[in-house]
């Protein structure tokens, strides 16, 4: 069973490996999607996998890589698209 997610991600996510550090995460926990940068600033992100997993994944998006200082993260549940990997936009 899969579930899937889409996130806001805002404070200072952008410049700091946010990205690259979100698909090593998602690989790790064998979660699919995309993860980009926005104008605003904020991140977006799509992932989809089994609800343990998924749910992991999104508590690494609250911490965030080392740098970045996550202020929010607002998470509403979509539909799975059918990814097959998790990659940077």
């Amino acid at each position: 069973m899969k579930a899937a997610i889409h996130c806001l991600v805002s404070g200072r996510v952008q410049g700091v490996c946010y990205r690259a550090f979100a698909q090593r995460e998602a690989r790790r926990l064998g979660v699919t999607g995309w993860v980009r940068n926005l104008p605003d600033g904020r991140v977006e992100v799509t992932a989809a996998g089994p609800p343990v997993a998924l749910e992991e994944f999104r508590r690494w998006l609250h911490r965030g890589p080392p740098q970045a200082v996550v202020r929010e993260v607002i998470t509403n549940t979509v539909q799975d698209d059918g990814w097959i990997e998790f990659s940077v936009r």
